[in-house]
């Protein structure tokens, strides 16, 4: 009898294009975004590698050489995308997602380049947020780049919060900069004195304005606001010393000093006047919250941008690396594959291209939210402002209700068609507090979820991808410039807050209820996936997520072997990990949520569709990969605290007395036989024992944590035969000849 000859998976033909890219990242169909991404990626992959290539990053100053990026910015578009058409944009409405965007293809050439033009947006985001309409209106059209027959520079702005050295980044509440009134007349705009020294301020080399945070140092301006300082005001504007940076050196960035005269105009937001007090409309805490709330999302991809951007070069290096060698010849595997021939490179290559992948899924997915969110939150402050309700204590209390439909939202939404009341449902999502509810909960993970993960373990895996290329990795020339990205990475880790702020916001924002009852949902989301699409790893990520929650309850009431309270703020050695642990499952999950927009819509596009089969199985077994990993980080971390705060037995006390003893396991065999096999630890009769620290710990309190442990585990079976898939495809997967910029 004959026998069919086994036909080979299709598996991947090409890397991913832009049509894929599209598809996955949800933005197919905005013919504005995919011609931003064009026109940056234009100027990332010429100017910005040559600036690279040339030697530009080899000097802290800020260079006519360095300048030509302004130039670049203004002409492809990235000065441009964070205003509004009528301030001189072209993208209408929220822009989180081209933000990230266009960060995501400066970022893949040099993160230097990339935070230069963040940084412009970061300097005017204060004033887009928190700004009266007349600041928003004249500061967003100067900055945004001239007009065909426009006779004028774009104004470069900086922004100015942290303070000097030996304090820098101690706290944000903290501030050294002060503010004075210099001069009051009677019925004229009060003239006020403004100190302030910034450390470690992004485009001071070229800027012509500061958002700055300062405090009061006089009894007639009430407590904290953000001002904008100009070049042109009385006083010293001094750009102060270029950082010496090991990093980053394609931004500039140096140690201001500004002793500066500014009308009470320029304080962000407005002020009003009582009882012969200025009081600012806003606090710099508040600025500067609506501003974090979004900007450290670009940070978060621009290192995911990096690791993504490694693979072609890793890939290229691996198949040439014995070329030339006598004894490898035209035509061997070695001559082909060269260190490919291997599995450990190609290995690691995946686990570098899968945290790419997932850290920039996690990121545009919260950027994507953040442009929901946006509009909502507009329509919020105006529902509190008709309520007469102007935050604290009141909103919370207005909160507390809304939230409560919120829950009852998600749950609804949750059930199966059938059972679902489509009527409820239609009522609580007309209303826009509880729609904001839901979206705000979201983001107050996934934000510092994408900036914590992304950056944190992200600079991780970049020194494991710079690895991959031996020395050429540490080199100047080194293909990608990989080296370059590796370093650049480890600041990126601090901006906008290091790793601890964004632990200590999703410690408070993971206990939000709304957040509680999305979470569960995702679960059960995630089960259904996993029974039509079990290679994508989804069952294995729903059982660690099943485990984060079950430690989360569990660490909320639980306490510490000295009776102390384990989940609350001080305690951030509890609260820390379970943030970390919480940062892997949101990448992980969004990883898996791509892949399926990937199959639903791929067939869609006839570029994506012709190899979409192959490209599908891989990017399944890509994201089995990152599940297993999550499950892995999450599985630990949830043992270690569970089990970690309980006090070990010991062989004397309590801990000896729930030993056997060797002379009453032999009277008990008379009447149980066979008992002696199942005691673990028994005292002779001479009070020996086993070596080891004490008898075995129960932990009886906590035995379905065992049990949901022991299923996360099994549910990793076949991860790394996905693994193994993945590695094949890395090994024949065609590349281009060249990489699309200059070494």
């Amino acid at each position: 009898m004959a026998v069919p000859a086994s036909v080979a998976a299709e598996t991947l033909r090409t890397l991913p294009g832009d049509d894929v890219r599209q598809v996955m990242w949800r933005f197919s169909d905005r013919y504005d975004l995919q011609m931003l991404v064009q026109s940056v990626r234009s100027a990332a992959r010429s100017t910005v590698a040559r600036l690279v290539a040339d030697g530009a990053r080899n000097s802290h100053e800020w260079t006519p050489q360095k300048n030509e990026l302004l130039k670049c910015f203004d002409e492809c578009g990235a000065t441009g995308v964070f205003m509004e058409p009528h301030q001189g944009g072209f993208i209408e409405g929220p822009k989180n997602f081209a933000m990230a965007l266009a960060t995501f293809e400066l970022a893949w050439v040099d993160a230097g380049a990339a935070t230069c033009g963040l940084a412009s947006h970061l300097a005017l985001s204060p004033i887009h947020e928190r700004g009266t309409q007349e600041q928003v209106d004249k500061y967003m059209s100067l900055a945004a780049p001239a007009k065909p027959g426009e006779d004028r520079v774009p104004l470069r702005g900086a922004f100015a919060l942290t303070e000097p050295i030996p304090y820098v980044g101690v706290d944000t509440g903290m501030l050294g900069g002060k503010v004075r009134v210099a001069e009051w007349e009677p019925g004229k705009e009060p003239i006020l004195a403004v100190e302030k020294r910034g450390r470690f301020i992004t485009n001071m080399g070229f800027a012509n304005f500061v958002a700055a945070a300062v405090d009061s140092a006089d009894e007639r301006i009430k407590g904290s606001c953000m001002i904008i300082l100009e070049d042109s005001d009385p006083g010293t504007f001094d750009r102060g010393t270029p950082t010496k940076k090991l990093v980053h050196q394609l931004s500039s960035t140096s140690d201001p000093i500004f002793s500066l005269r500014v009308p009470a105009s320029r304080i962000i937001g407005g002020y009003a006047v009582k009882n012969g007090v200025i009081v600012p409309k806003y606090s710099h805490d508040e600025v500067i919250a609506a501003v974090f709330k979004h900007t450290r999302v670009p940070v978060g991809v621009m290192t995911s941008a990096k690791l993504l951007s490694a693979v072609e070069p890793v890939i290229r290096y691996q198949r040439g690396r014995f070329r030339g060698a006598e004894q490898a010849k035209p035509g061997s595997m070695r001559y082909e594959l060269g260190l490919q021939v291997r599995q450990d490179v190609l290995h690691r290559l995946v686990d570098v291209w899968a945290t790419g992948e997932a850290g920039s899924s996690l990121g545009f997915a919260t950027a994507r939210l953040f442009d929901e969110l946006d509009p909502l939150e507009k329509e919020k402050t105006a529902i509190l402002a008709q309520k007469g309700i102007a935050g604290g204590k009141s909103e919370f209390k207005l909160f507390r209700e809304v939230n409560q439909r919120a829950v009852e939202l998600v749950k609804l939404r949750a059930k199966p068609e059938a059972e679902r009341d489509e009527k409820r449902v239609a009522e609580l999502e007309a209303d826009p507090l509880v729609r904001y509810a839901v979206l705000d909960s979201a983001s107050g993970v996934l934000c510092p979820a994408t900036k914590l993960w992304c950056t944190g373990n992200g600079a991780t895996v970049m020194r494991e991808a710079v690895s991959l290329m031996g020395g050429y990795g540490i080199t100047e020339d080194c293909p990608g410039f990989l080296g370059n990205k590796w370093m650049d990475a480890q600041l990126e880790a601090t901006y906008e807050g290091p790793e601890a702020v964004q632990r200590r916001q999703l410690s408070v924002c993971m206990t939000n209820e709304v957040f509680l009852a999305q979470y569960e949902t995702w679960i059960k989301e995630l089960r259904q996936v996993a029974s039509v699409k079990p290679d994508t790893g989804a069952c294995e990520l729903a059982s660690a997520m099943t485990l984060w929650l079950y430690t989360y309850k569990h660490l909320v009431v639980a306490t510490d072997a000295n009776g102390e309270k384990l989940f609350q703020g001080p305690r951030q050695g509890v609260t820390f990990p379970l943030s970390d642990a919480l940062s892997w499952l949101m990448a992980a999950r969004s990883f898996v949520l791509d892949v399926l927009e990937l199959e639903r819509k791929g067939p869609e596009n006839a570029v994506v569709a012709e190899g979409l089969p192959g490209l599908a199985h891989f990017y399944e077994d890509l994201a089995h990969v990152q599940c297993a990993r999550a499950a892995g980080e999450v599985g630990r971390i949830c043992a270690e605290l569970v089990y970690g705060y309980n006090k070990h037995p010991a062989w004397e006390g309590e801990g000896r007395k729930a030993c056997y003893a060797a002379q009453e396991l032999e009277e008990l065999e008379d009447v149980i036989p066979g008992i002696g096999s199942y005691a673990v630890d028994v005292i002779g009769k001479d009070g020996s024992h086993p070596t080891k620290a004490g008898p075995c710990a129960s932990c009886v309190s906590v035995q379905d944590f065992a049990a949901l442990r022991t299923k996360l585990d099994g549910c990793l079976t076949g991860s790394r035969l996905a693994k193994d898939r993945a590695a094949e495809a890395l090994a024949k997967v065609m590349i281009p000849e060249a990489l699309d910029y200059p070494a």
